[in-house]
């Protein structure tokens, strides 16, 4: 009996120490976790009226007006037109605003008319299945859904849901789809409204110079109305992760997917811990599956435990290495290796959004040949230290060249590496992301890389023109198209040189 009682004690023993040594592991984890959602945002106020901002959440700017197109065609055509002469003959300028997740003022000019297209959203797929019209408005959260219920997907558009589809062809996107250019790529054409209120077909055979300004021009050339792209059928995908070492893996691992002839999407994302900074890389690929069911689009997806995993990164070191863990051992097996093109494209930034009133979330993107990749990662390693900024994400892609754009970032296939800080809302944070951003600019063009334009205008004058050495005709050829310079933002007011308002 004394034996039974010994090991009983053992037993209960090797449970307790069992049971500490777990309570010890998930205690930490499960207390930051649980601060994060605590001390989480509720979201924005709205903007009192009169008065325009952005993603950036640092270009409140007073407009004259805010002018929100109508739903029905006939009537926002005549209503545009009609808004357009008064802002000529009122000598205000128009900027044009769809979701406005660019973050340099592109949407807004002090003082100016912004015209609001979310309204004007109405789609419509031809009878082949291979063609969408949808006007300009449209976000991909209702285009995706629409196009599901159809067995259809989104060609090419950015990793997340939430932007309008005018204002993704505005800023020429590109997203996880592999092997592909840029969203222009995909656009058969378009109906632009002008200056003058002349209404015209683009396409790469009708208005062919416009129709390539128009693609990537940042909204400064007329107010699109609505677009005809090609759609891909929706498929099932399988889901295979690596995890390696970075050094030349990157170019490595495409060059062997390159091989592979049903890889579907593909993307990297780099170790942010400060003490491994960019040492190690989360490889995933994509490959078609056809073998079975295509999942539902809605699936949910654990998105309040990833949304805290992602906050709880902001400014904390541990946050980021709980981060990093989650996303190589746990979230793998959570979120399975099963899933649809739809569903995957199918979420809004809101998942990872910064709700602070306090701080914001500035992206940047940077294109780099293919070959001098590692050389630029060695740049940020040195650089992003330097200053005092919140890393918290860069996820790598690849783009192939773009043969459509006139402002074009891709003239060869590219890497892009996208990045995503954390900022405090305060002059000094603004001081240290532009320094940041300089130095930046300065490394990705010294391997013969590109910036990306639809985030902070913090590059100079002299960084935009080397990196866009087709800048000046770009500007004159807007001019040409747009005399009385009627559509305006602070993108152009920066680096377009308009001519002084009488």
């Amino acid at each position: 009996m004394a034996e039974v009682n010994k090991q009983r004690r053992r037993v209960l023993i090797l449970t307790g120490i069992a049971l500490a040594l777990t309570l010890l592991v998930t205690a930490r984890p499960a207390f930051h976790l649980t601060r994060t959602m605590l001390s989480d945002g509720e979201g924005f106020a709205d903007l009192p009226p009169g008065v325009a901002d952005d993603a950036s959440h640092l270009n409140r700017t007073d407009v004259h007006e805010i002018w929100r197109i109508p739903k029905d065609a006939d009537a926002a055509e005549t209503q545009l037109a009609e808004l357009l002469q008064r802002a000529r003959a009122e000598q205000l300028r128009v900027s044009i605003a769809g979701a406005r997740h660019s973050m340099g003022g592109h949407t807004i000019y002090p003082g100016g008319i912004v015209i609001d297209t979310l309204p004007f959203n109405r789609m419509e797929l031809d009878a082949d299945g291979e063609t969408l019209h949808v006007q300009a408005g449209a976000r991909w959260s209702e285009i995706i859904p629409y196009l599901d219920e159809r067995g259809r997907s989104v060609a090419v558009m950015q990793s997340n849901n939430s932007f309008s589809v005018g204002g993704s062809i505005s800023v020429n996107c590109h997203g996880w789809q592999y092997d592909r250019p840029p969203i222009a790529s995909t656009v058969k054409s378009f109906r632009l409204m002008q200056a003058d209120g002349e209404i015209v077909l683009c396409s790469r055979t009708e208005n062919a110079e416009l129709f390539s300004l128009v693609l990537g021009g940042y909204g400064l050339f007329g107010t699109i109305l609505d677009i005809d792209l090609k759609t891909v059928p929706n498929e099932r995908y399988r889901l295979e992760q690596h995890v390696v070492a970075a050094d030349q893996s990157l170019s490595l691992f495409y060059k062997s997917v390159s091989e592979k002839s049903d890889v579907r999407m593909v993307y990297a994302r780099l170790n942010i811990v400060p003490e491994r900074l960019f040492e190690e890389v989360i490889l995933n690929v994509l490959y078609a599956d056809p073998g079975g069911d295509i999942p539902s689009r809605n699936d949910p997806g654990l998105v309040k435990l990833r949304r805290a995993i992602f906050r709880g990164s902001v400014g904390s070191d541990y946050g980021k290495e709980l981060r990093w863990d989650a996303e190589t051992k746990l979230q793998p097996h959570l979120s399975g290796s099963i899933v649809s093109r739809n569903q995957l494209l199918d979420e809004g930034v809101e998942v990872f959004q910064n709700r602070s009133s306090e701080s914001t979330d500035i992206l940047h993107e940077y294109f780099v040949p293919t070959s001098n990749i590692a050389y630029f990662v060695e740049a940020m390693q040195q650089i992003i230290p330097r200053h005092d900024v919140d890393l918290l994400n860069v996820t790598v892609r690849s783009v192939n060249e773009d043969t459509d754009t006139f402002l074009r970032y891709a003239d060869q296939k590219m890497f892009a590496l996208v990045m995503l800080f954390n900022q405090q809302r305060t002059d000094a944070g603004e001081q240290h992301m532009q320094a940041m951003t300089r130095e930046l600019i300065d490394a990705v063009l010294s391997y013969g890389g590109r910036y990306y334009l639809p985030y902070r205008l913090h590059a100079t004058t002299g960084q935009f023109q080397q990196a866009y050495p087709q800048a000046n005709q770009f500007f004159e050829l807007k001019r040409r198209y747009d005399p009385d310079e009627i559509f305006q933002n602070q993108f152009y007011v920066k680096y377009g040189k308009p001519r002084p308002t009488r």
